[in-house]
């Protein structure tokens, strides 16, 4: 079903259709919310909030309100709103590379790739990029995640943000820029 027919779907069905719009785009928001979250349950949580807030606010829409929406910055929006609430004050989980028993985790020695000191490093240098995505204000880590992550257009990203599209562009361009010194610099913790 493509997004049109869904919109037009809903405005005419809401309860029989909203199982459709979760299944297409649950993936999506899942995967934006782990990107800002850097925590598999806490995106887990906040796309199925999402999902809440967005039924309860369909069954007060009227059909005419419903059928004219832009449908997925409507949604992202909503995704960035609980992030946003989930996020003020905490930091983002980290998660240990024991198991539970506390002894170390440790992979079968195969090829090189897959040694344990290389999985090491390719989280290491994972949670770096995301510490290091984390630590951007929230101006520049939406736009840029939105764009680098998800790939959304930016004018569906100006939609979202409520933002000029030049604006998102700079946003863009400044996270990238920020990012980049982060890094290189070492700021990360």
């Amino acid at each position: 079903m493509t997004e049109t027919a869904l919109v037009v779907a809903l405005a005419a069905d809401v309860d029989g259709t909203f199982e459709a719009l979760v299944m297409r785009y649950q993936d999506r928001l899942y995967a934006c919310a782990h990107h800002l979250l850097g925590d598999r349950h806490a995106a887990e949580e906040a796309a199925q909030d999402a999902f809440v807030r967005a039924y309860r606010a369909l069954k007060t829409y009227s059909h005419e309100r419903i059928a004219a929406m832009a449908l997925r910055p409507w949604l992202y929006r909503i995704l960035l709103n609980v992030v946003r609430n989930r996020v003020r004050g905490k930091r983002v989980a980290e998660a240990p590379l024991t198991r539970p028993d506390g002894s170390p985790l440790e992979l079968p020695d195969t090829e090189p790739a897959r040694r344990p000191e290389e999985a090491v490093m390719r989280r290491e240098r994972t949670r770096t990029l995301a510490d290091a995505v984390a630590a951007l204000p929230d101006r520049l880590r939406a736009p840029l995640t939105l764009r680098h992550v998800d790939g959304l257009p930016y004018a569906e990203i100006a939609e979202i943000l409520h933002q000029p599209i030049g604006t998102v562009k700079v946003y863009v361009h400044r996270g990238v820029r920020e990012l980049r010194s982060l890094l290189s610099v070492g700021e990360v913790s």
